[in-house]
């Protein structure tokens, strides 16, 4: 099993930028590197959603429309960690964001193996 460890969230003005990290650890971390790291995130009385994720060669990524040219995924395979750096936050950014390792390379929900505990995300007008 992998255990998924967030930090980075907090309380930030519209514009402003955070930078998320996930760290994974458990016995089978060794094989994360082999998958599919991403991030989604969840409003109040909303779905999960898609956020961004990385393909194993950590090259190759995807990003929702919604966060495409502020938001940027990365990945150390070394520290078995991804991040998301988020810059030009706005109001609808504010959730939960939960990162999530996939053994496949897709933004589905139902592709996820496993969660983070999710990081509070505030962003005020």
């Amino acid at each position: 099993q992998v255990q998924l460890v967030e930090s980075g969230g907090g309380l930030v003005q519209a514009g402003g930028s955070l930078r998320l990290s996930c760290a994974a650890s458990g016995r089978s971390v060794s094989f994360i590197s082999r998958d599919s790291l991403g991030w989604f995130r969840q409003s109040p009385g909303k779905e999960r959603e898609f956020v961004a994720v990385m393909a194993s060669d950590g090259r190759t990524s995807d990003y929702a429309d919604s966060v495409r040219g502020r938001f940027t995924i990365s990945r150390d395979n070394a520290k078995n960690t991804v991040y998301l750096q988020m810059n030009n936050l706005k109001p609808s950014d504010t959730g939960v964001y939960y990162c999530s390792v996939s053994a496949v390379y897709s933004g589905a929900v139902g592709n996820v193996y496993s969660w983070g505990q999710g990081t509070q995300v505030t962003v005020s007008s």
